[in-house]
């Protein structure tokens, strides 16, 4: 596993992170997200032993990362943002030397190499200087270091940055097919690729954890969760009426009516389930209803609100006290 205890990391005064304590167990693929500053990339260094913590500790796969950073890289994979490369190289002696400092020789090494182009999908420019390369297959070739050795862990900073749509699909399903079995942990700032990949979502700002749930878990702490968006063949003052008097009903809004079609928005009271109790309420009138939606939640209205207002209460949901 993961696990971090207490840690924290000042550069002068200034406190980066603050106290961080997390466990995550392999199978998981954990998104680790907060506004710029808020301490994300300094707490994957430490996890990484690039950075020595001022207090607290860190252990990747039973190894204490402060006492032996180097057993525990053997452990990691590591992709920063802006990863370096040798543009002189062809990805495939890029890849080669990664294998040589790796520790890799002879049939081995070139089966992982053959075994990571295959898996980033490289072979179109295995041959190819990687000064050549687009966007997109330089981030293929960085993440390709970052697995050659197969590590059980996975730490990923910005994996998509910079990507089109396209090629983030590609890193994507990578990194959903490998989190089976794997630890990764990734820092970004695309929503949509939490919401995509991530099995669990840590926030932090100012250097502190102030929500740890799985995505739909945070989705629900949105205050749009559970409105529903309704369309029927209704009187407008009859159909607000019937629905504001259901008891789960806060308030109800008219979107639009016309050619004898009426659309609503319902909000419920405490983001109840409400879509049952309006679908009966339509039927008990002979009301036919034309479309219902009822909306999810979004994760960049509990985003916004969780690291802007740092409302100690959105934990409410959390893992430990799910738990």
């Amino acid at each position: 596993m993961i696990v971090t205890e207490n840690l924290v990391k000042d550069f002068g005064t200034r406190r980066a992170v603050d106290g961080i304590t997390f466990t995550v167990e392999p199978g998981t693929v954990l998104g680790f997200l907060g506004p710029n500053g808020a301490g994300k990339t300094t707490t994957i260094r430490m996890l990484v032993g690039y950075l020595r913590p001022t207090s607290g500790r860190a252990v990747v796969m039973d190894v204490d990362v402060t006492r032996d950073p180097v057993a525990a890289q053997h452990k990691i994979g590591y992709l920063p943002e802006n990863a370096p490369l040798y543009d002189n190289m062809t990805v495939e002696e890029f890849l080669s030397f990664v294998a040589d400092t790796r520790g890799f020789s002879g049939k081995e090494k070139r089966a992982r190499i053959n075994d990571t182009i295959s898996r980033c999908f490289l072979d179109p420019v295995r041959h190819q200087p990687v000064d050549t390369l687009s966007k997109g297959y330089r981030q293929r070739t960085c993440f390709a270091q970052a697995i050659l050795h197969d590590p059980p862990v996975l730490l990923l900073d910005e994996p998509t940055e910079g990507l089109d749509p396209n090629q983030k699909q590609v890193v994507r399903e990578m990194i959903r097919s490998m989190g089976r079995e794997k630890i990764i942990m990734l820092s970004t700032h695309v929503l949509e690729e939490v919401e995509s990949v991530c099995s669990r979502v840590i926030i932090i700002s100012k250097g502190k954890i102030v929500a740890d749930d799985t995505p739909a878990g945070l989705k629900k702490l949105s205050p749009s969760y559970n409105t529903v968006t309704l369309t029927l063949q209704a009187p407008e003052k009859d159909a607000r009426s019937a629905f504001t008097a259901l008891a789960d009903v806060h308030a109800v809004t008219t979107i639009a009516s016309r050619d004898g079609a009426l659309t609503l928005r319902v909000e419920p009271r405490q983001q109840r389930p409400i879509a049952a109790a309006l679908l009966e309420a339509a039927r008990s009138h002979a009301w036919p209803v034309i479309d219902l939606q009822t909306d999810p939640g979004r994760l960049d209205e509990v985003f916004r609100r969780i690291t802007t207002t740092e409302d100690t209460s959105m934990k409410t949901l959390g893992r430990e006290n799910a738990a």
